[in-house]
């Protein structure tokens, strides 16, 4: 018997759980059913399995947003259930239940005016305007709450995950760029 087999045995692991864990299972209009539950979340069926509710996740949300879309089992700590390659090889309908969840999850608003930001004991305090309305936010200094994802590009997560854009910095104010400093 090989260390690999007794290690599995000795810690309750299948082999049949080991393949499906390191297996990455393509999903098509063949092999599954999307649905909106009441509640508006989606669920799905897929070979002879219905998972209640599941999650969709961009694999690459900046660089190919629109391929490998991870569908995940939210009841059961995000495992994940398998990946859509392209979405646009999808049925319209699934396309459009996805696109919706997706949007939900990404939700960015595009920071377009900042009031004020006050640095006071390790979090920075945000006052802006955004493409969704007036917001205040809170981040935490020693995270890495701002990404530049380009020379002129940031996002911005707060206490609470929720995540911001500043598209172009430099079509902010001098006196807003000012503010932004310490993240630059």
């Amino acid at each position: 018997m090989s260390k690999e087999t007794i290690d599995r045995k000795n810690v309750g692991v299948s082999q049949e759980a080991v393949d499906q864990m390191i297996t990455t299972r393509l999903l098509t209009d063949d092999n599954v059913k999307f649905t909106k539950t009441e509640g508006g979340f989606l669920s799905l069926k897929s070979d002879g399995k219905e998972y209640a509710r599941v999650k969709v996740l961009r694999l690459f949300p900046f660089t190919d947003p629109e391929r490998y879309i991870s569908v995940r089992d939210h009841n059961d700590k995000d495992r994940e259930i398998g990946v859509i390659e392209e979405l646009s090889a999808m049925s319209k309908e699934t396309q459009d239940l996805i696109h919706e969840q997706l949007a939900l999850y990404y939700f960015t608003p595009q920071i377009t005016k900042i009031y004020s930001i006050k640095d006071e004991y390790g979090y920075a305090y945000f006052h802006v305007m955004t493409d969704a309305g007036e917001c205040k936010f809170a981040i935490n200094m020693g995270a890495s709450a701002v990404v530049r994802l380009s020379e002129t590009r940031l996002l911005i997560t707060d206490l609470d995950e929720n995540r911001f854009e500043i598209r172009d910095v430099t079509k902010l104010t001098q006196k807003e760029q000012r503010r932004l400093d310490l993240f630059m």
